[in-house]
């Protein structure tokens, strides 16, 4: 196979269609600037259908490293050489790596959401966990709840068989009713559901769930990281539980790729950081 001879800096990028709205170049480019790596992360918008082009083109051209975002998770994950088991689990890729010059599929966001848990001191093992949804969110990270030794995951979807498709991914997950939040430790809304809503602008359909089933003590996550705090979240502080916005799952996962490009983990604060500010530059420009 043709090489190409690095002249320059490395190059890593995230693929998806559409991609101008990703955060990963900032998040990304923050940590490897502030730990002196000659790396440069872009964005690729690549066509639906078009995986196996970028994937060729990132052994061409020896690109260091890929974030994959829709649509290409499924498409990529036939395309590498080889799958970690969560990626095998979900069918899935969000990030690609070398390894002895063969191509490996990750998936992180799962993993990235257990993390983010963990920082704030919430743990997984034995509690019993409500998630809302069945998509590729709720799934990557049903499947690393089960594997962080959660005693229950009921998922909680409006579409019956999509839900229990999402709870093959782990022995500990069944369907459930939306009843069974209120007894849940953890309440995770997986769905896109409060995106980009403004609490003040919020109705009952921009909730996960109707917030009295929320109750004291709670754990109640939201991987809504835009705004930082939706209505749901204020709902939920109202009816006495504590809650944990998507930003921490999104650089955690970021903080879990950049481990495996680079073999050791970057400064999770610089990443953070980076994706605040782009987040309020973002809310204050007018659209």
């Amino acid at each position: 196979m043709l090489t190409v001879q690095h002249a320059g800096p490395r190059i890593a990028a995230v693929i998806g269609s559409p991609v101008t709205h990703s955060l990963s170049p900032v998040i990304h480019q923050a940590a490897l600037d502030a730990a002196g790596v000659d790396w440069v992360y872009t964005a690729f918008d690549i066509a639906p259908g078009s995986a196996a082009e970028a994937i060729s083109a990132m052994r061409l051209l020896g690109l260091a490293g890929l974030s994959i975002t829709m649509p290409h998770k499924f498409d990529v994950a036939q395309l590498v050489d080889r799958l970690e088991p969560a990626a095998r689990a979900l069918d899935a890729v969000n990030t690609v790596s070398w390894d002895d010059g063969k191509l490996v599929g990750s998936s992180t966001d799962g993993a990235g959401f257990v993390a983010s848990l963990a920082e704030t001191g919430v743990e997984v093992a034995d509690a019993h966990i409500a998630v809302i949804g069945a998509g590729g969110a709720a799934r990557s990270v049903i499947d690393a709840l089960g594997r962080a030794g959660a005693a229950e995951i009921t998922v909680l979807n409006r579409t019956q068989d999509r839900a229990e498709r999402a709870a093959a991914l782990s022995g500990v997950a069944t369907v459930g009713i939306v009843s069974d939040v209120s007894r849940a430790d953890i309440v995770v809304n997986a769905t896109s559901v409060g995106m980009g809503v403004e609490p003040g602008d919020a109705t009952s359909v921009d909730m996960a769930c109707d917030p009295s089933l929320l109750r004291v003590g709670q754990i109640v996550a939201d991987l809504v990281y835009s705004p930082l705090e939706t209505a749901w979240m204020l709902a939920a502080v109202d009816a006495g539980a504590t809650t944990i916005n998507g930003l921490g799952m999104l650089v955690h996962q970021a903080a879990l790729q950049q481990e495996r490009w680079l073999g050791y983990r970057p400064d999770v604060a610089t990443m953070r950081a980076a994706a605040t500010t782009e987040l309020a530059v973002r809310r204050n420009t007018p659209r």
